[in-house]
């Protein structure tokens, strides 16, 4: 029976979605092409037409997951707030995708490092539009700074087994960020 172009869609969409919760809750190595069909619902076989390797589903999920990620605007406190919390770090299968992948980055494909190199430049831009009342070199340096401070802190309180130093590393990192941008405003 012959698949329509909405449902191949709908199936690549959903292959995308449920290959890029397993690799953030597992990481590459550990997931297979079949675990991720069989996750998604459809089989095996049909993997091939979508992606023609492995390799290309773990490129076109960073780059999807990458896109969809799109906090960042708007309230910047609010977007730190809820990026540095227990929750977010609890969740690394719904969590951020470059906190929980980045690390397994340089192992990959170039499409791969490209898709989370435009990822970051996606991210930075939206931080940096958060921040209107700088010019835009200290847009681009806050959120430069800002965002590769969440991330460190996150990756690094998800690694602890100490959940009092774990928290603390959140909230430490989320008032140093606060304190910065509160300055920043202050003499803006």
């Amino acid at each position: 029976m012959k698949v329509s172009r909405e449902q191949m869609a709908e199936n690549r969409r959903r292959i995308l979605d449920v290959a890029s919760r397993l690799f953030r809750d597992k990481g590459f190595d550990a997931v297979s092409v079949a675990e991720v069909m069989k996750a998604a619902g459809l089989t095996h076989g049909g993997f091939y037409g979508h992606f023609s390797s492995k390799d290309d589903l773990i490129a076109q999920t960073l780059a999807h997951v990458l896109a969809l990620d799109a906090g960042g605007e708007g309230d910047l406190r609010a977007y730190v707030d809820a990026y540095l919390s227990p929750r977010h770090r609890d969740n690394a299968a719904g969590g951020c995708p470059t906190a929980g992948l980045v690390a397994a980055i340089r192992h990959q494909t170039p499409a791969t490092r490209s898709a989370m190199t435009e990822g970051l430049r996606s991210q930075i831009d939206r931080i940096g539009k958060a921040l209107p009342e700088f010019d835009a070199a200290d847009r681009r340096r806050v959120a430069i700074g800002s965002w590769a401070a969440m991330v460190g802190a996150v990756i690094i309180a998800r690694a602890i087994d100490d959940p009092t130093l774990s928290d603390e590393v959140l909230e430490q990192t989320r008032a140093w960020i606060n304190a910065g941008l509160g300055q920043q405003f202050a003499s803006a």
